[in-house]
């Protein structure tokens, strides 16, 4: 197999990189299919949810047919297939390596086209996942959006990539921060790297918002998707605001983002630490389901979800080397935590109920 072309973050503009892209996917195709006609998405009642109507921003109209339905699954709009000619191509260019990657390891038509296409029936029709607020996230430039985590498995860091992805007007990529555990696990590591993250550092945060990329961070880490069902939706440490320095040096404002829904899909009633400790895991968990049911147990209970992304605040007001000030950093963070437990909090008495 052809090694892919790397194309450098922060190397000229990036809609020029973008554009080199798609270029490069389309090398030696047998020509465009003929586009398939979109097939509008039904607008679930706001009375049939409790919650407010979703976000349905159609597709602008400068993006190209490639961001619309012709991927493996669904398209960024979540509707639509693939022909048979398109699968080909897809496959030949991945045979060919005609196609492109950042330095971070980022295929966009990989992600695009598989690995988010496999999610896309768990966002619509498991969890029957809505949306608010995706207009807090700018169209252009670095952003960094801070939630909450939970679920014992990171399903909820998932569900939001797609949610940015599929339904924000520009259909953003979120890159996603992650843990060493991710990273250092075989294969689970290499999809990661394909799909535009990296590891929970303050160089790697730092350089993806100069890149004007959008950025992902649960600052709870293994404590939020780790915690007893008992505990849900109380939000655990923060830690030290690393991800508040990032946004300060980089000048990028912070959206608070909140998931209910997720606390709900595995409810972790015990916690096996001798088994964890073997396994060097951060926990091992007990659930109604797992480890009685065998496999069938990792199938997730159908819990309705909501992610609101809250109003943006902004951070380049603040003078250059505020983020040495650990006061301005600490106050910072406890702003966005609380921001986000206020949210969860909100939304939870709005819930008519957990799974409908």
């Amino acid at each position: 197999m052809a090694d892919a072309r790397v194309i450098p973050l922060g190397d000229g503009d990036r809609n020029a990189r973008l554009a080199a892209s798609r270029a490069a996917r389309k090398v030696g195709a047998t020509g465009p299919a003929a586009p398939r006609p979109r097939k509008p998405r039904a607008k679930p009642a706001a009375e049939a949810t409790g919650y407010a109507e979703p976000d349905q921003s159609p597709p602008p109209a400068h993006l190209p047919a490639d961001h619309g339905d012709d991927g493996v699954g669904a398209g960024r709009d979540g509707a639509g297939g693939t022909g048979l000619v398109d699968w080909l191509d897809f496959l030949r260019r991945r045979l060919t390596g005609e196609y492109a990657v950042d330095d971070i390891g980022f295929d966009a038509e990989l992600t695009d086209k598989v690995l988010l296409a496999a999610l896309r029936p768990l966002y619509d029709h498991w969890f029957r996942v809505e949306t608010r607020g995706l207009e807090n996230i700018p169209d252009t430039g670095g952003a960094l959006v801070v939630a909450n985590h939970s679920g014992t498995i990171a399903l909820d860091a998932a569900m939001t990539q797609l949610a940015v992805h599929d339904h924000h007007p520009a259909h953003r990529d979120l890159r996603m921060l992650g843990a060493n555990l991710v990273f250092s696990t075989p294969f689970v590591g290499e999809l990661a790297r394909k799909a535009g993250h990296t590891l929970a550092c303050n160089p790697d945060a730092e350089r993806l918002l100069a890149d004007e990329q959008v950025v992902g961070v649960w600052p709870e880490g293994f404590k939020g998707i780790g915690k007893m069902f008992a505990d849900r939706y109380k939000l655990q440490r923060f830690g030290r605001g690393g991800f508040v320095a990032a946004a300060l040096r980089s000048r990028a404002p912070i959206i608070p983002c909140a998931i209910v829904g997720a606390e709900e899909t595995y409810p972790m009633i015990g916690n096996a630490k001798a088994l964890a400790r073997l396994l060097s895991l951060p926990y091992f968990p007990i659930t109604p389901t797992f480890p009685w049911l065998g496999p069938l147990g990792l199938v997730p209970l159908p819990s309705r979800w909501v992610i609101e992304f809250g109003d943006p605040i902004p951070t380049d007001h603040y003078p250059a080397g505020a983020a040495d000030d650990p006061m301005l950093v600490f106050n910072l963070t406890d702003q966005v935590r609380e921001t986000i437990q206020q949210t969860l909090y909100r939304l939870l008495v709005q819930r008519r109920g957990v799974f409908v």
